[in-house]
């Protein structure tokens, strides 16, 4: 499994052709404690660059881009009852939502975890 990063703070792990994703712990960190997850529906076509989900926390509600294109096949239903593991485990059971990749093409246009943590220190 291969993990990237966006620009945006989302990350998306990739085995095969589907890709799981959620937001960093960076990003978890900016937002406060989540209070609620609006989380996209299983089956829903999203474009890269898309907002398919909003996270709620204490200090906004926060738009959760698309890294790449695909069709969602499963939403992160334990967030329902624990929105809080979006802060807790941001980069593992926190987890979003899962899509098949419509072009993996596009993960080409996304960073590593080294890139990312180089741009995270820039900010």
């Amino acid at each position: 499994m291969t993990t990237y990063y966006t620009k945006d703070h989302e990350w998306i792990a990739v085995a095969g052709d589907t890709g799981t994703v959620g937001i960093t712990d960076y990003a978890q960190g900016q937002l406060g404690d989540i209070t609620f997850v609006e989380l996209p529906e299983a089956g829903a076509t999203v474009k890269q660059g898309d907002a398919p989900c909003v996270v709620d926390s204490v200090k906004a509600a926060s738009d959760v881009y698309a890294p790449v294109s695909g069709t969602v096949t499963e939403a992160n239903e334990a967030l329902a009852d624990a929105p809080e593991l979006v802060n807790t485990e941001a980069e593992s059971g926190g987890w979003l939502f899962r899509l098949t990749l419509a072009d993996a093409g596009e993960l080409a246009g996304l960073m590593d975890r080294a890139a990312y943590d180089d741009y995270v220190k820039g900010l």
